[in-house]
């Protein structure tokens, strides 16, 4: 898990650059002065007229039908309270970045000055008509269940209060598994609830529609257990009323079969834990500490099934899990509100998505082969790709069953199809390797140091939990000035100078190991150990002899001087005639894997066979399909030069050897990204279902030139220039990398550590 972040870091993620998390981006033509006409005066008076006629054509004309309203008043904001409007938009455009990378949603934030609940829900109503959904969020109870309850009798779109409903359903869906496994009847069961907010009651409720007997349900608040003598209570409390003669906590733990905790942390001890029922479910959700830690509630039995909000244990309750995608499939079929059924059906898409079998991809993001249904799994994992095409088509179905659907779909299949292209491709790689890294931190040793991008890089790869005691190469006053200048903070790091003094008997003892291996190549035992005064040549001896497993350099010198080094004292793979560059890059349609950008000038065919081999057995390896395309200005044969004819021998060269392989070539970049294209004229390609993936260029010009393009046209996020072949991980970055481009070969190397070091 990623260290608590600082303050420091927190502030300047929110500040840097264009201020906000979230921006509007045109959708339209708005190039020349015919297409502003059409977007403004006076070509926008027709669709205006439409709408004028049959109000639903607002979604069809604009924006309406995937824009959601996520509305606060700053009045319940996470665990800070009353904070007011202003100081909740972080939160509120953090949730609109969660709705877009995951569901493909665009969101307005608007923050309500308003705490009377008559204002807030006029306000809410007379904006409506923007929006084609509405998320509430961070509203105090009791005003929260009266505003949604107002808006959803007033409004005819989804409106959903997510701090209630998001916890219920999720829990919902873990508490439906983990009865599986204990073998309890859900209607038998003793369920103890902490607290007694909006979450709490709505988790009570849900709890309810699946089964559980309400009298067998004891819930607590600040005061002590909700019982039927006292006088104190609001309505949504009073539902929840016992009888029973409990009065604390401790007391009413005693043979449960379930405890919810939606309250704060270290209010339950192990004692409670083991006066519960065989096979205790513990929920403990208050965040960042539980009720009660992971590790005190798993020592108190063996029998237990845990769950909490962390992301740093197994089976986390996170909303995300349900929320982006409960909106997704109400708004595609234009409900009318989100009904009891449809959050029922979320539920239960979620369950059963928990018992299917783990798709590679998160594996891969948790780093974890043995991920199958049982105690430590119950629920999707947050990254799991397919919680979109499990859950929108469920509510999307019970919103048609139920008769609030103002639309339907023919295909379902196809629909499926659709979401799965908008789950948040240009970042989903990224996200994967950053947990993959995490579960194994490495060792990496800088050889830049002395560059303020590089230690902010740093600083962030450690706050992430990706890397343990990084090592920094540079002069130790210079690295340290401008820790200090920046108030950079690495923990564990260690200053190596290779130049100082003290470092002599290292120098040696590099130098040798150095000499050894090159002693019949003109280097002589003197040179090698001067050699290692130089950091490129000191830090690959680090990597080589195991003292750190990977190496970053390259941010301010060219190409080939930071290679030889690394060449030279590790050197290539056995099995390999010559390594290569590769980019990764994070596009909007997903992620295009590019080589070689950077090493070989001319490479013959052979050498193009070769490149693609180890190119498809590294995007293997992070466990994606390679569709790869060999690019030419040529289309099969349509123009034959010496250039084209060696791509298109090389491709059928390679698929003769590797048959299962999805390859073609030679081909134009423009049909290989695009699988209509190329269906409509070409047919017979492997290309022509889905589009390419990894793109191997005729020369070097050519692949360094389109990934220069890529990158500053669509302001990319990229991963590279990742080197491919050495024996050992060593990364050279580009001249001028940005912090986040730093972070992401950092990440990427760490991946690569794990794999080689397997």
């Amino acid at each position: 898990m990623a260290r608590k972040l600082s303050k420091k870091a927190a502030l300047e993620y929110h500040s840097r650059g264009r201020a906000g998390k979230i921006e509007v981006i045109p959708t339209k033509e708005h190039a020349s002065q015919r297409d502003l006409s059409l977007a403004y005066s006076p070509g926008v008076a027709e669709p205006c007229i439409q709408i004028g006629k049959n109000k639903n054509d607002v979604y069809k004309y604009t924006a309406k039908g995937n824009l959601v309203a996520v509305i606060s008043n700053g009045t319940a904001v996470l665990g800070l309270g009353n904070i007011g409007p202003e100081a909740s938009k972080p939160v509120m455009e953090g949730k609109g970045l969660l709705f877009k990378i995951f569901a493909d949603i665009d969101v307005f934030d608007i923050e309500i000055d308003a705490t009377d609940v008559d204002k807030f829900v006029d306000t809410v109503k007379a904006i409506s008509p923007t929006f084609g959904g509405i998320n509430l969020e961070d509203i105090k109870a009791p005003e929260c269940f009266e505003i949604e309850r107002r808006l959803k009798e007033d409004l005819n779109i989804p409106i959903m209060h997510d701090d209630q409903h998001g916890t219920a359903i999720i829990s919902s869906a873990a508490l439906i598994n983990a009865l599986e496994i204990v073998k309890k009847k859900i209607d038998k069961i003793k369920v103890v609830i902490n607290g007694a907010g909006a979450a709490s009651i709505s988790c009570a409720k849900l709890y309810i529609a699946l089964g559980v007997s309400k009298q067998n349900i004891i819930m607590l608040d600040s005061k002590g257990v909700i019982s039927n003598k006292r006088e104190d209570l609001t309505p949504e409390k009073k539902l929840f009323s016992t009888n029973r003669r409990v009065e604390t906590l401790e007391d009413s733990m005693k043979n449960a079969d379930v405890f919810l905790g939606l309250s704060k942390g270290g209010v339950v001890s192990k004692e409670m834990i083991m006066s519960m029922s065989k096979r205790p479910i513990v929920f403990a959700l208050a965040n960042p500490e539980p009720e009660i830690s992971y590790k005190d509630a798993m020592e108190s039995r063996d029998d237990i099934i845990m769950a909490t909000g962390r992301s740093d244990h197994p089976n986390q309750v996170n909303n995300v899990l349900g929320f982006p995608y409960i909106f997704r499939g109400a708004m595609d079929v234009r409900a009318t509100e989100i009904n009891e059924n449809m959050k029922l059906a979320a539920v239960k898409a979620i369950a059963k998505l928990a018992k299917e079998t783990v798709v590679d991809e998160v594996n891969l993001a948790y780093d974890d082969n043995a991920i199958s249904f049982g105690k430590d799994y119950i629920i999707p994992k947050p990254l799991d790709p397919r919680l979109i095409t499990a859950v929108a088509p469920a509510v999307a179905k019970s919103a048609v069953r139920t008769g609030v659907a103002q639309l339907t779909i023919e295909d379902w299949k196809k629909y499926e199809q659709e979401l799965d292209k908008r789950f948040g491709n240009d970042n989903k790689l990224i996200r994967q390797l950053t947990n993959r890294a995490r579960r194994n931190p490495k060792r990496i040793v800088f050889a830049e140091a002395e560059h303020y991008k590089v230690l902010k890089a740093i600083e962030q790869a450690v706050d992430e939990g990706i890397v343990l005691s990084p090592v920094l190469l540079g002069r130790r006053e210079k690295i340290k000035d401008l820790i200090e200048e920046f108030s950079i903070e690495i923990e564990n790091a260690e200053i190596i100078d290779p130049k100082e003094t003290k470092q002599v008997k290292k120098r040696e003892e590099f130098g040798l190991h150095l000499w050894q291996k090159r002693r019949r190549k003109g280097l002589t035992k003197f040179e090698a150990t001067k050699l290692m005064r130089e950091r490129n040549y000191f830090g690959s001896m680090m990597v080589e002899i195991g003292e750190a497993d990977a190496l970053i350099s390259g941010i301010t010198r060219n190409y080939p001087n930071t290679i030889k080094p690394a060449l030279e004292v590790i050197g290539k793979r056995d099995d390999v005639k010559k390594v290569l560059g590769m980019y990764i890059m994070n596009t909007r349609k997903g992620n295009l894997f590019l080589a070689d950008t950077t090493v070989n000038a001319n490479p013959t065919e052979d050498d193009i066979i070769e490149i693609t081999e180890l190119v498809s057995n590294a995007i293997k390896s992070l466990r994606i399909k390679p569709r790869i395309a060999l690019l030419s200005y040529s289309n099969f044969g349509s123009s034959r030069t010496p250039e084209s004819d060696k791509m298109a021998k090389a491709a059928a060269r390679i698929k003769e050897n590797n048959p299962n392989l999805i390859i073609d070539g030679e081909i134009q970049a423009d049909f290989a990204l695009n699988n209509e294209k190329i269906e409509h004229l070409f047919e017979f390609s492997e290309l022509s279902e889905k589009p390419a993936n990894t793109l191997i260029f005729p020369n070097l010009e050519s692949g360094n030139i389109a990934y220069k393009l890529i990158q500053e046209l669509e302001d990319t996020d990229s991963i590279g220039p990742i080197l491919v072949g050495m024996k050992k991980p060593v990364h050279i970055l580009q001249l001028g990398s940005t912090v986040r481009e730093i972070v992401n070969m950092i990440t990427l190397a760490v991946v690569d550590a794990q794999i080689t070091n397997k």
